[in-house]
């Protein structure tokens, strides 16, 4: 029995799409929510560049998908580096923890 690339790959999607999504409801842990966040992006990556695959447009989708990785990339750094002056500050990385900040 042979699978077709484009079923695993959906439901490599499938998965981590919802991999990040429960991530992100269960936890309230900034570390985590940025890592199941990746995750998310992770799984919106393969879907464009399946997408595109699809369609017969894999440049486009593959140049997307670059702009998306970066663009993620930044996130997550931004993100890291929020949760360090958070955990400074309130000593826990606790999301509900967040209301102790005051400006």
């Amino acid at each position: 029995m042979i699978i077709e690339p484009r079923l695993v790959i959906t439901m490599a999607v499938i998965c981590l799409v919802g991999i990040g999504i429960y991530g992100l409801l269960i936890t309230r842990n900034l570390i985590k929510v940025i890592v199941a966040l990746q995750i998310l992006v992770k799984g919106a990556i393969l879907a464009l560049v399946l997408a595109a695959e699809l369609q017969g447009q894999i440049q486009l989708g593959q140049s997307m998908a670059l702009t998306l990785i970066v663009a993620d990339t930044i996130v997550a750094v931004v993100g890291l580096a929020l949760g360090l002056q958070v955990r400074r500050r309130v000593g826990s990385l606790d999301l509900r923890d967040l209301s102790k900040l005051k400006g």
